[in-house]
């Protein structure tokens, strides 16, 4: 009985384990699809990914923008078929033990900005994993961040 138990509780870890490594990828591949659709100019493949209470946290202060806000602001150049383009290089993704929320945090490159840094949470839904923040920022040397601080408070 006590190697059944043993068993048991090995099994659940494993299982566990397993499952836990399969949201990291489903969130991974939205994430994926997400940076692709956006670069794409794909509007609706790119909104698709969005929970429908997101927010989306841009790298001025004053882009804090809701689901249809950010509509508002992005699908104009898409319709263009302008995008924007961010490379994922590294990414960390992590999972609740109730396996229904992710975060993550991932360096992703850009032409114009150079290595910036996303950051967000995702929520599992019946449609799968949805993004219901992102944040985009541009990460700034420790040695410049003064000169930076300087540069903003004399706008």
């Amino acid at each position: 009985m006590r190697y059944l138990t043993v068993f048991a509780l090995l099994t659940l870890a494993l299982t566990q384990t397993a499952l836990a490594q399969s949201d990291e990828a489903a969130v991974a591949a939205v994430l994926d699809d997400f940076h692709d659709a956006a670069s794409k100019a794909d509007g609706e493949r790119y909104f698709g990914h969005f929970a429908e209470n997101a927010i989306f946290l841009g790298t001025d202060i004053t882009e804090r923008w809701d689901l249809e806000a950010f509509k508002a602001y992005a699908l104009p150049y898409f319709d263009q078929g302008r995008g924007w383009t961010y490379v994922p290089q590294a990414r960390h993704i992590y999972v609740s033990p109730d396996g229904n929320t992710a975060w993550f945090d991932e360096i992703v490159r850009n032409e114009r900005f150079g290595d910036t840094r996303g950051s967000g949470v995702l929520v599992k839904t019946g449609d799968g994993w949805k993004v219901a923040q992102y944040h985009l920022t541009l990460p700034i040397p420790n040695e410049l961040i003064y000169k930076v601080v300087e540069m903003i408070e004399a706008q």
